[in-house]
């Protein structure tokens, strides 16, 4: 597949994302998760290459089918609510 330098830049900023799964970069991309990791490792830095492999190895969010969630956005109980375009205060 030729991907250019705007698409290879999308990949790798959705490979870092711990929210995104392989099957969405798939979807977009028509990229196995193989091909994706073969991409990363071609297109960075041998350390930061295994900074992330370290990071997303058995990582459960970057696999649709271990996600304890079926979809949508996560929301942390202490992250404050928007309200008209302002942060609310508690």
């Amino acid at each position: 597949m030729n991907l250019g330098v705007i698409e290879i830049d999308r990949i790798i900023e959705m490979a870092w994302e711990d929210r995104t799964t392989f099957e969405a970069i798939e979807h977009q991309f028509k990229l196995s998760e193989q091909e994706v990791i073969k991409l990363m490792r071609t297109y960075m830095k041998p350390k930061s290459f295994r900074l992330w492999r370290a990071r997303v190895q058995g990582r459960k969010t970057k696999h649709q089918k271990l996600r304890s969630f079926e979809s949508g956005r996560f929301k942390c109980t202490r992250q404050r609510q928007i309200t008209h375009n302002k942060i609310s205060k508690r």
